[in-house]
């Protein structure tokens, strides 16, 4: 097996334990993203490392979609992530359209620790989660200690050390797609030239 696909598998299996661990914290704390909401797929500073694409980007070419994908890559000028597909006018409204291999940052999302200045455990929630649930975040907050969240440190160290090289740097997430892809298909390339030799 090449070793690309070795490490995708890798990743998956840490995004399936950081998923659960992330979505059981915010059920058990009553904090829950808005149904249909994507402000956060919007956000232009949104980042990922190659690493963390690599599941999507074999998905894609599985499909037969990974040329199409870089093309249009290439062509996309919005603000946010390529694979949100936007349901109102101002993009507030919409859904992901890779959900099941969506990089490791949109897992860690919603709801999560993060340490402050003076290395104190904080509760990082978006804006619209505060809103919706005003008492569960409060609980939250006072819960921090007895009940801490998650770390976004944390879960992001666990896919690092899969492959420090490919993992070890943050990238604006279509970039991070768009190396991912450019490695998956270089590799899927010479390993065919290796085939028929």
């Amino acid at each position: 097996m090449q070793r690309l696909q070795q490490l995708s598998d890798q990743v998956e299996l840490v995004f399936s334990d950081i998923g659960q661990r992330y979505a059981q914290y915010q059920r058990d704390r009553g904090l829950f993203c808005r149904s249909g909401c994507g402000e956060c797929c919007l956000h232009p500073g949104i980042e990922a490392t190659v690493l963390e694409m690599l599941p999507l980007a074999f998905e894609l070419i599985k499909e037969g979609k990974a040329e199409s994908t870089l093309d249009a890559l290439a062509a996309h000028d919005k603000p946010g992530c390529f694979f949100y597909s936007r349901h109102s006018e101002d993009g507030k409204q919409g859904q992901c359209s890779v959900y099941m291999k969506r990089p490791g940052i949109c897992r860690l999302f919603g709801a999560a620790g993060y340490n402050g200045r003076e290395g104190e455990v904080q509760l990082s929630v978006c804006k619209n989660i505060k809103a919706d649930y005003p008492q569960a975040y409060q609980d939250s907050l006072i819960a921090l200690e007895s009940d801490p969240p998650p770390m976004i440190r944390n879960g992001k160290e666990q896919i690092r050390q899969i492959d420090y090289e490919l993992g070890g740097m943050n990238f604006p997430i279509n970039e991070a797609m768009e190396q991912a892809l450019q490695k998956v298909l270089f590799e899927q390339y010479y390993l065919g030239l290796a085939d028929a030799e």
